[in-house]
C-alpha cells in the first residue's frame, strides 16, 4: 500500500530522476525536468528549485534559469 509519505518528491529523488533526464537530453526530457522542478518548488520553495538548477547545471543542459517559477508547468 502506498502512503502519502511515499508520494512526496524528496530532493534526493528529484536529483536522481533529473540526472536520468540529463542523460537522455531531448526536448521531452527538458519538459520532464520542468515538471519535476515545479513539484519541488511547490513542496520546498523556489530556492530548492534554484539549488537543483545550479547544482546540476540545468542552465547549460536545458537552458533553465534560476528564479523561474515552474509551479504552473503542466497545470
Amino acid at each position: 500500500m502506498t502512503t502519502a509519505q511515499d508520494r512526496i518528491m524528496t530532493l534526493d529523488k528529484a536529483r536522481e530522476i533529473i540526472k536520468q533526464q540529463i542523460s537522455f537530453g531531448s526536448g521531452y526530457n527538458r519538459n520532464a525536468v520542468r515538471l519535476l522542478l515545479g513539484e519541488i518548488q511547490r513542496e520546498y520553495g523556489l530556492q530548492a528549485g534554484d539549488q537543483l538548477i545550479e547544482e546540476l547545471a540545468l542552465g547549460e543542459v536545458f537552458g533553465l534559469v534560476p528564479g523561474t517559477d515552474f509551479t504552473r508547468v503542466g497545470r
